[in-house]
């Protein structure tokens, strides 16, 4: 069976009688199960997913299905779906049972998609690799050998080797960009409060956003119509209207992009990331856009920055995960104070161990003011220039990552040198505004590469039109 890159080509073929959508899932679970070793699924909910294209098929042919009726989708293993397992890579949530839906599993199931099981994750999406993670590393398709990123890894390589069609993946400082940059493939991290996070476990609450990863920006622009929008059930959710994003795709005119001088002179920039970032400037300055460079002078201090303030957060919401009330308990424990300890030295993993520490230690008395109170101050100031930015300009561009994918166990080691793969991408995080990574190339040995765009806060229309614009331009190379 062809590998089907894009919705409208399933639901079209499905209602020329060429495919029944039963097929689809069958071939898609006959994938999974040939690149087991990938480990991009935890879990694979095949018979619901089967029972559910039967479903959905005859919905299609007789004019009631809904949006996403046809698209077979995995969602990442920090987002809860009643009934199922959700353990956030974690051994201590390992085979906790939801006994809720979020409210994205809710949009999806209202629009007919078909969810084909839970993906893989560094564990609390704490990663930048999916090393992390109690179940196991996941390998990148493209080279065995090499991560995927995280922390949303088994979600990008489940759309890069065509296991489904479209995960939905969560962002905090760059988890579904990083991956769909080292995967190939389209990931959106949305403004902060365009998606609810009701019932997506949390790390880091002020930064966490979910996010759609796909083959194409039309697919992308179809699953943000459907999980955007408020939600009584968090606070922190936008009450703006959401636009129709799949009638907005059509661009025209010219744009004015800003790019960041400070990121091609970063130390570490692979010079093949260099190169593409360089050649789609030039492209786009030919087509008659305007791109100029414009100082960002705080490059170097996004990152302490965002593992601050990150670090903070995720010691408060993981202090729940106490080994009484559910999850994983010690069997070692002998009174109150052990099963505290115990069952948390057991459950959680190194990394989500050493951020745990960090967070309380910058959140201690006698550091709060020091490190929290000015890591907020510097957000702050993060946050105004990159609004001042925009208010001139439509896009800042700059890569998704200052390289390709790295070797399995070359960083874990040297946590240091794992935080500062994020440079480019915690900076849209910070100031809470959309951003996209989109394949616009490869190295010279195949390994995928990306640029991000950041787009104006609530600006999701223009950021995905200029996107699939910017696809288009580059396609002729």
């Amino acid at each position: 069976m062809e590998k089907y890159t894009t919705l409208s080509s399933v639901q079209q073929d499905i209602k020329d009688s060429k495919l029944h959508l039963r097929q689809l899932v069958e071939a898609y679970l006959q994938r999974i199960e040939e690149n087991k070793h990938l480990n991009a699924f935890v879990e694979v909910f095949a018979e619901e997913a089967r029972s559910q294209a039967e479903i959905v098929n005859s919905r299609l042919l007789d004019g009631t299905a809904g949006k996403l009726a046809g698209m077979v989708i995995g969602i990442k293993d920090l987002i809860c779906y009643q009934n199922h397992i959700v353990s956030a890579g974690s051994k201590i949530l390992d085979n906790y049972r939801s006994v809720f839906s979020s409210t994205v599993v809710e949009r999806l199931l209202a629009e007919d998609a078909v969810i084909i099981g839970r993906q893989n994750c560094d564990e609390f999406a704490m990663g930048g690799s999916n090393e992390n993670s109690f179940h196991g590393p996941v390998k990148n398709n493209a080279d065995n050998s090499r991560v995927p990123g995280g922390s949303s890894g088994g979600s990008a390589v489940a759309v890069q080797a065509g296991l489904c069609m479209a995960s939905l993946g969560t962002d905090t400082g760059g988890s579904v960009r990083q991956p769909a940059a080292f995967c190939g493939v389209v990931g959106l991290k949305p403004t902060y409060g365009r998606v609810s996070r009701h019932g997506v476990i949390a790390y880091a609450s002020s930064f966490d956003q979910v996010g759609p990863i796909t083959n194409s920006v039309e697919d992308a622009a179809l699953l943000l119509e459907v999980i955007a929008g408020h939600d009584e059930y968090d606070s922190t959710s936008s009450t703006l209207p959401v636009p129709a994003y799949t009638q907005q795709l059509d661009f025209s005119g010219k744009k004015r992009i800003a790019y960041l001088p400070e990121t091609l002179t970063s130390e570490g920039l692979d010079p093949e990331v260099k190169a593409l970032t360089e050649k789609t400037i030039k492209e786009l300055q030919e087509a008659g856009h305007a791109v100029e460079p414009i100082s960002f002078p705080y490059l170097d201090f996004v990152v302490p920055t965002y593992y601050i303030l990150t670090m903070a957060e995720a010691s408060s919401n993981l202090a729940r995960y106490d080994g009484v009330h559910y999850g994983y308990r010690s069997p070692n424990a002998t009174d109150l104070e052990s099963t505290y300890k115990k069952s948390r030295s057991e459950g959680f993993g190194a990394e989500v161990k050493r951020r745990i520490l960090l967070g309380s230690f910058v959140l201690s008395a006698g550091h709060y003011d020091a490190f929290y109170g000015k890591a907020q101050r510097v957000r702050r100031v993060i946050r105004e220039k990159t609004d001042e930015i925009l208010q001139d300009h439509d896009f800042i561009l700059l890569p998704t990552t200052p390289g390709p994918a790295f070797g399995i166990g070359e960083k874990t080691d040297d946590p240091v040198t794992m935080y500062l793969a994020d440079i480019f991408t915690v900076q849209a995080s910070l100031a809470g505004i959309p951003a996209i990574s989109l394949p616009l190339g490869e190295t010279k040995t195949n390994l995928p590469l990306g640029i991000q765009l950041i787009g104006k806060r609530f600006g999701e229309s223009e950021l995905l039109a200029f996107s699939k614009y910017i696809l288009n331009v580059t396609k002729s190379r």
